[in-house]
């Protein structure tokens, strides 16, 4: 897999301040704050065809791109939702569309998220992370969106 060393980097830096947090309630708190730092999505992908498939709650991505890079708004209504959604985000936005389609998510083990969330929520974890890569392979191919 192709590991961007600024993936890599945004990745480790998220690890290091979950470590800052001695037990869950807290980590749990910090995923919530983490969801109150996404910008806006617009209204015009607040629907249907936005919205992630596989996820329990109602989660939008808003894909967009500038200057060869790839970057995600998102939005959801459920709070620990928004925040998984932001973690994704923050690590992989504003990188090579081929950079989010190969890299490791391993991070993800580090923080233990899988490993403290309901099945409903690692399914949804998962359907966002399969939804972020297949825009991005679609805007890596120069391929429609939808």
């Amino acid at each position: 897999m192709i590991t961007s060393s600024l993936i890599s980097e945004r990745a480790a830096a998220l690890v290091e301040e979950f470590e800052l947090f001695d037990d869950w309630v807290d980590k749990y708190q910090h995923v919530i704050d983490l969801g109150k730092t996404l910008d806006p999505i617009d209204e015009a992908f607040r629907t249907d065809t936005f919205k992630i498939q596989g996820c329990q709650s109602q989660v939008w991505l808003q894909p967009c791109s500038e200057n060869g890079l790839v970057f995600f708004k998102a939005d959801s209504d459920a709070q620990i939702t928004k925040g998984l959604i932001a973690i994704l985000l923050r690590v992989l936005n504003y990188s090579v569309p081929a950079e989010i389609v190969r890299s490791d998510l391993s991070f993800l083990e580090q923080l233990q998220l899988k490993e403290h969330l309901s099945p409903t929520r690692k399914n949804g974890l998962n359907a966002m992370i399969r939804q972020i890569q297949l825009y991005a392979a679609a805007m890596e191919a120069n391929a429609p969106l939808i």
